[in-house]
Formats: C-alpha cells, structure tokens, sequence
C-alpha cells in the first residue's frame, strides 16, 4: 500500500465507528457565514496534505485535497509549473476550492478551479471512496461536487493541470476613469496573450487594468511582502516586476487590502506583527476571535452604529458589468472592488455553478463592513446584491452569508440535480443539505 492508501483505509475505519452528522475537523477555515452551534462526528482528514506527483511535460499534478496552496504551489513551483487557477490565499486548501469556487488571474483563459480537475477521489457519508471523472459512471458526482460544500463528501485527492512558468512577472497596471472605456478593454486584453488579467476599482472614474505576463528576466523586483503594500503599487506604478512566487501571492501579505482593518498598514503596527505575520492565516485567525469576542460590535453600538458584514464575491456577464458597479456605488460604497474575469471554453455541465461557456463573467469581489445610524432588516445589503446578481444573469459564490429564500435558491443552484446526487450519494443525509448549510448556516 501507498501512504495514500493507507490514510484511506485508516479514515474508511474511523468513518465506519461512529454514526451520527457529520462535519469537517479542519485548522484553516476561508468561509465567512455564521454557522449555528450543532453537535456533529468531526472527521479529520487533515493529514491528506500530500503532493502525490507533479508530471510537468504532461502538465499535470496530482495531490491530496487538504493540503493548502500554499504548500501545493511551493511544490509546482519546483518543477517549473503552477496549479493552472491558484486561489489568492496561501490557506485556501485544494479540496477547498474544488467543493467551492476557486479565482484568479487566470480565470479569464483557465476558468475557476473545478474548470482545471482532471479527476477526483472523493469519500461519501457511508464511508466508500469512488474516483469520480468527467466520463466514468460517476461523472455525475464529477460535474456536481464543485460548489457543493461538504454536502456531498469530500475530496481525498484531486488531479489537477499545471502550467508552465518563468522565473519572473511583468504586470502593467493601465489607469481608466471610465468604466465603459475599462470594460471593453478588460474583454479585449483577455484575447491577448496575457498570462494574468484581473483589476481594482478605487472610485468610480479611477479604475485599473492589472496585465501580467511572464518574463525570464526583469531589470528589478519588488517585494510586497513586508513593508510595501502591493494594492497601493497600483496606483502607482505603471510597470512592475516580481518573482513568479511572490506574484502569486501579491494578495496574500494583505488579504487584498482587507489588512487595514487589523490596524497592519500602520508602518508601527505593521512591524510588530513582523514579516511572518503579515497574512491571510494571521488575519483569519484575528478576525475568528473578534467574532466570538465581539468587540468590533460591542465599538459599533458605544457609536450607535448598525454594522452589517457584506463579503461577497459575484460573477457577472461581462456585458452586465458596469450596471453592477453603478449599482454597487449607488447602494453599497465599498472601495476598493477586485475585479476578475472568468471563462471557461468548456462543458458546461456543473449545475451547482452554471456559466454559460460562451459568456465572459466578471467576478467583483467586496469585502467589508457598510455601518448605518439607522437599524435595517437582517442581512439588508447583502440582498440588495443577491437581487442585482440574479436580475443581471449573474451567479455569487456561497463562501459568506447568503439569504435567498429556499426557492429563489433553487431556482439559481438546480434543485432537481442537486437532490439526484443527494439521493445516489448521501440517501441517509448524514451530510447536511446545501440549502441548510449555505444559508440556514446550520
């Protein structure tokens, strides 16, 4: 037996001792929905963290699911490639993003993570492994487990395509105050032969174009991983150079700009958290506590404040775009908005998230805290954005707090396939349901 083989067999022994709901022993979390209390048989499967191989000239890899990106890529990386869509943060695990949705600047050629699996292994609530693939008998389970959460199993290991990679990343950052104007762009460049693409919105009339290739050689880099803060280098720098490494983790040492919050883009603050704390892990970690603490909403009433958390990310058709982002303006007022394009030339056969392969999407990614003098209803900025998603032909991911009613969530996520996989791979429902877990947070 391989060591795969026998973790395998090792949790098919411990799934088979208990019974009961189940849930997921885990140390990292990149989830931000309010989840109930609920007495559940965690199961740890935090030692599938292994690459298993990284096959370069067929350009593909294969790894168990719980290991994070961070150790994944730092293993790709070595061999001269990288995962074809890595996540912005070093803790998203592998099965993570495959069972959710999984971005970045990639997207716009590669698709979302689940675009780029080949195949995966997956452990059902009765404790057998199936390997599921887009033309076995479980191809089904294949194109239904991604955005799925847990609530059909979960991932063992995935096999997933690779890139190549050079040692360097020349990113140009190209200003427009229309967003008309930037919209266009952002759809022509993608056409290009850009390695990366994504984008910021700072204000309405100051939006960037972030165009990234790969180089071997750069006449100097930079370095966002201690006291220079990449978000702010867009504005200021028209070109830029960083190691093929560190630009893929430009986001990370900041939580995108997020870090601002935790008081760590104060230059005194910022060195006492020193360079080995300055990231999402540390964040995630701070911004837990706080929610079980409460302090920031115990600050919030002393100033008779009404906060509501809007962290969200939505894809929407790219001929769509710019009505979102009047409408985010007009009614939200977060800044800044990570912008992504998303395309996947392929089948279009998962029902959990379905894009139309002929459509560019645009993912806006927002992530803070709108404060009101007056109280609202439970969850009101985030249902402004799930209407204007829906109304516009979009899609969001369900990573954070959700508040359809059941059926404006079914009519979005295919009832009638979701509950077919249920049936066929969890007829006990040891495992909750997506409806119950994504939005009743149970």
């Amino acid at each position: 037996m391989s060591d795969f083989e026998k973790r395998r067999e090792w949790l098919a022994r411990e799934l088979a001792s208990g019974s009961g709901p189940l849930g997921l022993r885990k140390d990292t979390s990149n989830l931000f929905r309010d989840r109930q209390r609920v007495r559940k048989r965690r199961l740890d499967l935090r030692h599938f963290n292994h690459v298993l191989k990284v096959d370069r000239e067929r350009g593909w890899l294969d790894a168990e699911a719980m290991i994070t990106y961070e150790d994944l890529t730092a293993a790709c990386l070595m061999c001269g490639v990288m995962p074809a869509v890595v996540p912005q943060l070093k803790t998203i695990t592998l099965g993570g993003a495959v069972s959710g949705v999984g971005i970045e600047a990639t997207s716009f050629r590669r698709g979302l993570v689940h675009h780029t699996v080949m195949e995966m292994e997956i452990l059902l609530p009765d404790g057998r492994v199936v390997v599921a693939t887009p033309y076995n008998e479980h191809e089904d389970l294949f194109y239904g487990f991604p955005n799925s959460y847990g609530t059909l199993g979960y991932a063992l290991r995935v096999k997933a395509r690779t890139l190549p990679v050079k040692p360097y990343v020349q990113v140009e950052h190209i200003p427009f105050a229309d967003p008309a104007t930037f919209f266009v762009d952002l759809e022509a460049t993608c056409t290009s032969d850009a390695d990366f693409v994504d984008g910021v919105a700072f204000g309405r009339d100051e939006l960037y174009l972030n165009v990234g290739r790969f180089v071997d050689e750069a006449p100097f880099t930079s370095d966002y991983t201690y006291e220079n803060i990449y978000y702010r280098s867009i504005r200021e720098k028209p070109v830029d150079y960083l190691t093929a490494h560190d630009y893929l983790w430009r986001w990370d040492t900041d939580w995108f700009w997020c870090s601002k919050n935790l008081l760590a883009q104060n230059p005194l603050v910022r060195r006492l958290y020193g360079r080995s704390g300055l990231n999402s892990r540390t964040y995630a970690r701070l911004m837990r506590w706080n929610s079980r603490i409460g302090l920031t909403r115990l600050l919030d009433r002393l100033r008779g404040l009404h906060p509501e958390s809007v962290i969200q990310d939505v894809d929407i058709p790219v001929a769509n775009a710019g009505k979102f982002l009047d409408f985010f303006h007009d009614h939200i007022g977060i800044l800044p908005i990570w912008i992504c394009p998303a395309r996947f030339r392929g089948e279009s056969r998962f029902p959990l998230f379905p894009m139309d392969p002929m459509t560019l999407y645009i993912n806006f990614g927002f992530w803070d805290v709108v404060r009101t003098r007056e109280p609202l209803s439970r969850g009101h900025f985030n249902r402004m954005v799930e209407r204007t998603v829906r109304d516009l032909g979009g899609i969001k991911s369900l990573y954070s707090d959700s508040y359809f009613s059941e059926e404006e969530f079914w009519r979005t996520y295919d009832k009638a396939a979701y509950h077919a996989l249920k049936s066929r791979y969890d007829p006990e429902h040891q495992l909750l349901d997506l409806y119950e877990k994504c939005v009743l947070g149970r």
